[in-house]
């Protein structure tokens, strides 16, 4: 996480863990994700490659994320949206 504008904004870097059962994200484009109000997923870092996020960008597992977030409150309920299932452990 790093702030941006004395703390205006944040950038976070977040990796995408899991599969089809155990993730709320992964096999699911960008657009059909309720991110929480205030955030953007700018990014995705695949391999060697940088995607710019488009609404169809499809998201996989161990991608990399780079999202904003307008208010530093809400990373909390941007983690929750990208943790894993107990059935991924």
């Amino acid at each position: 996480v790093h702030s941006l504008r004395r703390g205006a904004a944040e950038v976070l870097e977040i990796v995408i863990h899991g599969d089809l059962k155990t993730s709320k994200v992964v096999g699911r484009r960008i657009g059909d994700v309720a991110l929480p109000e205030g955030s953007a997923i700018a990014a995705i870092i695949r391999g060697e490659e940088v995607l710019i996020a488009h609404h169809d960008t499809l998201m996989e597992a161990e991608d990399h994320l780079i999202l904003f977030a307008l208010n530093k409150r809400i990373i909390p309920k941007v983690e929750k949206l990208f943790q894993v299932g107990f059935g991924f452990f």
